[in-house]
């Protein structure tokens, strides 16, 4: 495949198109512009409005078509694929763990910061942007704190806007540990409408995550379709905000066992009754916080290789495994994220700055009550 400029691109899975402006060949810190691209070079491209790190780029539309189905197929027969049909698997986007709110220098500079963002997430699919449903606050979610700085720096020096960050919070989430059923009843009269609708839920604890949502046999062929989504919707946005912390739910199913919707009531009534009937199952139901487990990879001279241990022990940290590579000594372990707060100049101190480490998210770990009793006490929620 060549690729040319002013050819209209298409990309994979998502199947839209886009024009280039420009396409520049990269020598050190020089670009030459060119006209086309052959298959195995590198180049630069300006004018993509929508295409993000990880998209695939085909050179018509029916290309991409295939392709995508193609890997539709595969991917629900599991099965090996000849060099003719592989397609490119993209970028593995990890889930952020660390999240922040982010403020303009002033309201007139808001629409600035969106836009920021915006092209940041293009280049930066591990970077999340969200709305707080409560304040309004735009909350900023990454993958560590030297992410997050890294980000506040880029929006201060290439788009010039002075941001304001709040403190850096841990990205937990919430299970149930037992069943529990609930039933509300919504009843509101809008413009002389009347909305009616309610609801009997039961939720439920899951071993392998997701989210698995069932409905009673005498519900299966009665609902409409339009109402089915609109109780998917109201149990979407139950997850959302746990009863503990009011973090998103994880390893918890939904069974509906009974729905009575007034004629004329709309569906958007449907959701919030639903998520209210959640909401109270849950509160019901023994619950358990889960933290981020990390899996860290720390390389040190053997010298310190005691005392890097007993930091570990200290955090919580459970050693997996300790390797011999060339000259240095190399631990694997798992530790809450929780306990990996300013770990890089804590690491420093202790290897006269000599040692290096990697982390990444292993899990979600349910925390024991003495831990979860004091993380609620911190946050004034006991």
């Amino acid at each position: 495949m060549a690729v040319s400029l002013y050819i209209l691109i298409y990309m994979l899975y998502v199947l839209f198109r886009e024009r280039m402006s420009r396409l520049l060949l990269p020598f050190a810190d020089q670009q030459v512009e060119i006209s086309s691209l052959s298959a195995g070079n590198i180049a630069l491209t300006v004018g993509l409005k929508q295409t993000a790190t990880g998209d695939t780029i085909v050179s018509s539309k029916s290309a991409a078509a295939a392709a995508s189905r193609r890997a539709i197929r595969a991917e629900e027969k599991k099965e090996k694929k000849s060099e003719e049909d592989l397609v490119l698997a993209g970028v593995e986007i990890p889930e952020p763990v660390f999240f922040c709110t982010i403020e303009p220098p002033s309201v007139a500079k808001q629409t600035d910061l969106e836009n920021a963002l915006k092209c940041l997430q293009l280049e930066d699919p591990s970077l999340k942007v969200r709305i707080d449903p409560d304040s309004g606050q735009m909350i900023l979610c990454g993958m560590g704190e030297l992410h997050i700085e890294i980000i506040h720096d880029r929006i201060r020096r290439e788009y010039g806007l002075e941001t304001y960050l709040g403190p850096l919070q841990i990205a937990y989430r919430e299970t149930i540990l037992s069943a529990s059923q609930a039933s509300e009843t919504l009843d509101r009269t809008i413009n002389d409408n009347r909305h009616q609708v309610t609801a009997e839920v039961e939720v439920t604890p899951l071993t392998d995550g997701g989210l698995v949502i069932k409905y009673a046999d005498s519900l299966r062929q009665s609902l409409l379709n339009d109402y089915k989504e609109a109780i998917a919707n109201g149990i979407h946005s139950a997850y959302l905000t746990g009863p503990l912390l009011g973090s998103p739910l994880l390893d918890v199913g939904v069974t509906v066992h009974s729905i009575n919707i007034l004629a004329g009531t709309s569906a958007t009534m449907v959701s919030a009754c639903v998520s209210r009937c959640i909401q109270k199952a849950l509160k019901k139901a023994d619950k358990q916080i889960l933290e981020p487990l990390m899996r860290v990879e720390i390389t040190m001279g053997e010298e310190y290789l005691g005392s890097v241990l007993g930091d570990l022990a200290k955090r919580r940290g459970n050693v997996q495994e300790i390797q011999s590579r060339f000259d240095n000594k190399v631990i694997l372990a798992f530790v809450p994220l929780a306990e990996l707060m300013g770990y890089s100049t804590d690491l420093r101190t202790l290897t006269s700055g000599s040692a290096t480490f990697t982390l990444e998210l292993a899990n979600y770990e349910g925390m024991d009550p003495q831990d979860q009793n004091t993380l609620l006490k911190k946050k004034g929620l006991l």
